[in-house]
């Protein structure tokens, strides 16, 4: 463990008078707030004015990312690439600073090197994703443009701000989620930002944080020898005759499970037999590697996502921000495997696989008259009440005390992956 690197921000209530005083950080000791539901006064909605909205989504249905070694092979036929007409939007591709953007990230490549029965590529966007993230855009019109006059009814990118990785399911992902949103109408070119995959915090970056990979990797190993893992696992490879020693775990199983189910293809009878298992086993995995104790992998997995989520709220709530340095709305694509520990962190997770498409939608309220501000969380369109908030409306101190614990600035998480390093050096490795 690495001492000394993180901290925890606690933030003081805030209100007309206060809201410059929110942008200066207490450094104090890490203490979990209590949870406090009483003297907590009612807040009428009606005075509540909805000032901005950050959306972190996971792409659209895809294929399996690695075929399982089994006789029998779902048929990923090309007709699955054929883009539906009422998608097709067009963008351009910048890194985070506005300059041309020409490489996909690297997973594009590995995933080009896997061919599958029928002719797709591994990891490739079908048509029945196109299809869910336009009607996720369609589901964020009708709140924030039909049932709310928010945003304008076609895309201004002085309203809007996209992020995705880069990776090509992701960037056709958003691309159909916008033409749902803003049904192919813009008024100026729509910017999708995406940053180098060595620099990525859209997803716990394995490769390039090596403090991160070193803390999880003997975990990830052993996952699948965990006691009622190892034996539910060693019971569907035998349904499906698959030999032991082919690396095959819950992740790969569910994988190929949930690509399958989604697009209608069985493969194998024992998938379908087993699904609730797979899955149950295939979280039970994900959590075994990133551990709810284990702050510090949390914060290396989504802390620097949490920063800029945090950010945007604070230029919000600040008043001297300049009114072009904010928008409001903010679309993050990222993977099942972000939205998983941003989840936990958050205290709201439903120990159930993150499906395609789905959205963590994050609303700033302030209160007219209070001047009071407010966070209100919805996933999977539902609402959710985050740790350490008394209701699901939730005011924006105890909210920020609650992410702050994960939060981690670029300067920490760099220092922290380079400091790993330096230690290591230093023994001689």
């Amino acid at each position: 463990m690495i001492r000394g690197v993180f901290s925890v921000r606690m933030w003081a209530p805030v209100g007309f008078l206060t809201s410059l005083a929110y942008c200066v950080h207490q450094r104090r000791a890490v203490r979990a707030e209590p949870r406090r539901a009483e003297n907590q006064h009612s807040v009428d909605r009606s005075q509540l004015e909805l000032k901005m909205v950050q959306v972190v989504f996971r792409h659209g249905a895809r294929s399996p990312l690695k075929p399982l070694p089994q006789e029998e092979q779902a048929e990923w036929n090309l007709q699955l690439l054929e883009v539906p007409p009422q998608t097709q939007f067009d963008y351009t591709v910048t890194n985070l600073t506005g300059g041309p953007k020409s490489h996909f990230d690297s997973f594009d490549s590995q995933y080009r090197e896997t061919k599958l029965k029928g002719g797709m590529f591994a990891g490739q966007l079908t048509n029945v994703g196109m299809q869910q993230m336009f009607a996720l855009g369609e589901r964020l019109r009708k709140n924030y443009v039909e049932d709310i006059p928010f945003l304008s009814p076609t895309f201004n990118p002085m309203e809007v701000f996209v992020r995705s990785t880069n990776i090509y399911r992701n960037l056709e992902s958003t691309r159909c989620l916008l033409a749902g949103l803003f049904q192919c109408q813009k008024e100026g070119p729509i910017i999708i930002h995406a940053d180098e995959a060595s620099s990525e915090v859209l997803y716990p970056n394995y490769q390039n944080c090596r403090s991160l990979r070193e803390r999880t990797r003997g975990r990830r190993q052993a996952a699948s020898l965990q006691p009622g893992i190892s034996e539910d696992l060693q019971k569907v490879k035998e349904g499906m005759c698959i030999t032991s020693n082919d690396g095959v775990d819950f992740l790969s199983l569910f994988d190929n499970m949930a690509a399958e189910q989604v697009h209608n293809l069985l493969s194998c009878p024992t998938l379908q037999r087993f699904a609730r298992m797979i899955e149950r086993r295939a979280v039970d995995t994900v959590l075994y590697v990133m551990q709810r104790e284990d702050r510090e992998s949390l914060q290396m997995a989504v802390g620097p996502l949490l920063h800029i989520l945090e950010s945007n709220l604070l230029k919000v709530v600040d008043p001297a921000t300049p009114a072009d340095k904010t928008r409001k709305l903010y679309l993050y694509a990222a993977h099942d495997m972000t939205l998983m520990p941003l989840l936990i962190t958050l205290g709201i997770f439903d120990h159930k696989w993150p499906p395609f498409a789905v959205d963590l939608t994050m609303e700033l309220y302030q209160h007219r008259q209070s001047k009071e501000w407010f966070v209100q969380l919805y996933y999977r369109g539902e609402e959710q009440v985050p740790k350490g908030c008394p209701d699901r409306l939730c005011p924006l101190d105890k909210f920020l005390n609650t992410i702050s614990v994960y939060t981690l600035s670029p300067e920490k998480y760099h220092t922290l992956c380079s400091q790993v390093q330096v230690m290591e050096l230093g023994n001689g490795e």
